[in-house]
């Protein structure tokens, strides 16, 4: 055991450029902490399972992976000096957050109160919440 303030930080992203400051003080507490980091990414695919498999359900999920990935990979550019490690993970965003953490061992999550402009608005924001509401370890909300 180490005396690192905090021990695995978790930042949770929606690749939102509102999120960005979130993003920046995760890794400034990873750096400063020399903390591993996870960068987590949920794409949130309830909405397909419902559809038929047809080609725009297939564009749109190819979409939503190539969102993904962008928002981590814009991450990795801002993370120097930081040992960071990206996910991508599937399901309802809180609560993989949540399930996540408690797998890993998380002692630090950090997400932003605001994200993706109207409804996505709002629901980052209950995701915010729920994380808060549900979390194993010390939540920072970053404005």
């Amino acid at each position: 055991m180490t005396n690192r303030l905090f021990e695995r930080i978790l930042i949770a992203t929606d690749g939102s450029d509102r999120n960005k400051t979130a993003i920046q003080e995760g890794l400034r507490i990873g750096r400063r902490c020399g903390s591993p980091v996870f960068a987590v990414y949920v794409t949130d695919l309830s909405a397909l399972e419902s559809a038929s498999a047809n080609v725009a359900i297939r564009d749109t999920w190819t979409v939503i992976q190539r969102e993904a990935e962008d928002a981590l990979a814009r991450i990795r550019t801002m993370a120097d000096g930081v040992n960071l490690e990206t996910v991508i993970l599937e399901g309802k965003p809180a609560a993989e957050i949540v399930r996540f953490a408690g797998e890993k061992g998380i002692d630090l999550i950090v997400i932003g109160t605001q994200g993706k402009r109207g409804l996505e608005r709002l629901l980052l924001g209950s995701v915010a919440e729920q994380v808060i509401r549900t979390a194993p370890c010390k939540v920072l909300v970053v404005k």
